[in-house]
């Protein structure tokens, strides 16, 4: 039975719908104490909404990847779900609204095939103390830290990174009308709007122990290009956050974690995924912070992603390292206000303890590339 906190203990396979052991999933694993919820409250409230489940409980886990919205496995007998909520402790204003999150991949789904399938929204946070909303796993391989996950050769490893990079230039091409999320962002000044707030968040979430950022803020406000159009944009789009297909593995079949997502520029999008691309030939304190397997072999470099890109989207990035200071800026800001929450024990994942460390470097990188630039 659960705890008072809703905690499913240990996660050892005996759970309140005694539905035998649970098989293991990709990244899923125990329930961290302080991102417990309330199982039944969640089972009741689905039921409540008319979601047709089996009788009893779902096994519960919590998958490990990401470090913002927190992401869990309910397992019933012949359906898997994933709830998505926020986490506890300070947050910027406009982040972690779970119903925004909710409505961009409801809309998205009848002409954008990656979405998962949405089940339901929750926005009254009394059922388990957040908004929360509850859509169905799309069944593949995640690409993890180390590894695809999958056995490929280098050939094939490039052709996934075409792939990848066509499915992105694919939702740009979405009309926002089309998915009912025309009024899902500001329209013109995108650019503008983005260096404006990410310096903002930077400000408000600094610590002691990490630089100012400040030469890096005033040159991206100096060098910030017009808008090359508007469309919609993942803004989070990286490798961890695709799924391969089951039975093809050049296939992607989903794409997840669209809690930024927005209607902005596609290369302010492309420069904020290719700040995670780490190649094999990047120095080693940039390979330390490697969070998905960009540097195997095959992998293209970010040169190539950008040419490739830029064929296939018809847009060109005259100003390129503007694109690549800002991904590497916003990256270093998204990092910090994690580090803020553990800094002051709004949170207690040991992960997060010497998140500060990548800010430092960060800013070197950026102040690096900005010389070369210039």
């Amino acid at each position: 039975m659960p705890d008072a906190r809703g905690n499913l203990g240990p996660m050892n396979g005996d759970t309140p719908g005694n539905y035998g052991p649970m098989s293991v999933v990709e990244g899923a694993r125990a329930v961290r104490d302080e991102d417990a919820f309330d199982v039944g409250a969640v089972d009741g409230w689905l039921r409540a909404q008319a979601v047709d489940l089996p009788p009893g409980l779902p096994q519960v886990q919590q998958f490990s990847g990401g470090a913002s919205n927190l992401t869990y496995l309910l397992r019933y007998p012949g359906r898997d779900l994933i709830l998505r909520r926020p986490p506890a402790g300070t947050k910027a204003k406009s982040a972690h609204d779970m119903g925004r999150e909710y409505r961009i991949q409801a809309g998205l789904a009848p002409v954008f095939q990656y979405v998962p399938k949405m089940v339901a929204n929750c926005n009254d946070n009394a059922v388990i103390g957040s908004g929360f909303y509850v859509m169905e796993r799309i069944t593949g391989t995640i690409p993890r830290r180390a590894e695809l996950g999958v056995e490929l050769t280098p050939e094939q490893t490039r052709q996934l990174c075409f792939t990848m990079i066509d499915t992105l230039v694919e939702l740009h091409q979405v009309d926002p009308a089309d998915a009912g999320l025309a009024d899902l962002g500001r329209g013109a000044g995108y650019v503008e709007r983005q260096v404006a707030g990410w310096t903002g968040r930077y400000r408000q979430a600094k610590t002691w122990n990490v630089p100012s950022y400040e030469r890096v803020m005033a040159w991206l406000e100096a060098n910030r290009p017009a808008d090359v159009r508007i469309c919609v944009i993942h803004n989070d789009f990286r490798l961890d956050n695709v799924v391969l297909a089951p039975d093809d593995p050049l296939k992607v079949v989903g794409v997840l974690d669209w809690e930024l997502a927005t209607l902005g520029d596609p290369l302010m999008d492309l420069g904020s995924s290719l700040a995670y691309w780490v190649q094999a030939d990047d120095d080693w304190a940039f390979r330390r912070f490697r969070l998905q397997p960009s540097d195997l072999p095959g992998m293209l470099s970010r040169d190539e992603i950008v040419r490739y890109y830029s064929e296939r989207s018809g847009l060109d990035p005259v100003n390129w390292v503007f694109y690549e200071v800002f991904g590497l800026f916003r990256l270093a800001v998204i990092i910090q206000q994690i580090y803020y929450r553990y800094h002051h024990k709004q949170t207690r994942n040991p992960r997060f303890k010497n998140f500060w460390l990548p800010v430092n470097f960060l800013e070197r990188r950026c102040r690096r590339i900005m010389a070369k630039g210039n």
